[in-house]
């Protein structure tokens, strides 16, 4: 099981790397984002030796307040998270389908992903599932093509299970979708009330157990990464207790061991 670095926000990177060892978790997904530790892979490498918890997943900087980090050009940023996680031996580089003004990425996307890839030759560039905003009553799409990665088809794919809260998808059926594509689980919950959640699984209402225990039989030799939101905590030791929880959750449910799990 690998702790997101996102799940320890509105505290730092290195705290992540604190609380994965305290709670046990095998390994670490690094967010990238503007925390400069998030970017470096020297410091990176060394909170991994003090803490005796590896990087196993980097998610590329594709959030609207990431769209600065290391460059403006969105294949820049890729190209910097796939050799970040290639520095620090991850396997699997977690990105977003392009947003609507990004037009010249989005036009070239799939065919330009699949040359990073290639360049890259042994990493996954796992797609995530995203989900539309809905405001004021009223739906837009924010993502080109399109919210779901399976309705362009990809070689592999990240299934975040909040995001398919926020859309309305079952997530079950969205891993139906993926397939042997399916590479890398965003272990969150959600209430299906239109929005992003990352609720602790079993605090929603989505099937966080059934997809865990679905896993073996699906072939799933990838990695689940918890992420979910502790930015409300009102101390180190309730976001501790959160991340346990998560931990907790996961491993009762999840019936095969994947490569991170000892």
């Amino acid at each position: 099981m690998l702790l997101s670095s996102s799940s320890v926000f509105p505290e730092p990177t290195a705290a992540a790397f604190q609380l994965a060892a305290a709670l046990g978790y095998d390994g670490i997904e690094v967010m990238v984002w503007t925390d400069a530790v998030s970017q470096d892979a020297g410091a990176l490498r060394g909170l991994s030796a003090h803490y005796g918890v590896p990087v196993l997943s980097v998610h590329a900087p594709c959030l609207l307040v990431t769209q600065r980090v290391w460059s403006p050009d969105p294949w820049e940023r890729l190209r910097r998270a796939a050799e970040l996680a290639e520095t620090l031996e991850a396997p699997t580089v977690v990105v977003h389908p392009p947003f609507t003004w990004q037009r010249d990425y989005a036009r070239s996307f799939a065919d330009g992903l699949g040359r990073v890839a290639d360049r890259f030759g042994g990493l996954r560039f796992a797609v995530e599932n995203m989900y539309p905003v809905r405001m004021a009553g009223r739906e837009f799409v924010p993502y080109v093509p399109g919210w779901d990665p399976t309705d362009t088809g990809y070689d592999a794919y990240t299934l975040d299970v909040s995001h398919c809260a926020a859309s309305h998808t079952d997530s079950l059926e969205m891993a139906d979708r993926m397939g042997a594509g399916l590479a890398h689980v965003h272990l969150g919950d959600g209430t299906g009330e239109g929005r992003d959640e990352h609720l602790v699984p079993g605090r929603g209402n989505q099937p966080c157990a059934e997809l865990l225990s679905s896993l073996a039989g699906r072939g799933f030799t990838g990695a689940v990464a918890v992420e979910v939101a502790t930015r409300r905590a009102k101390s180190r030791a309730e976001r501790e207790a959160d991340l346990r929880a998560a931990l907790d959750f996961a491993r009762e449910h999840l019936t095969t061991p994947t490569p991170v799990d000892a």
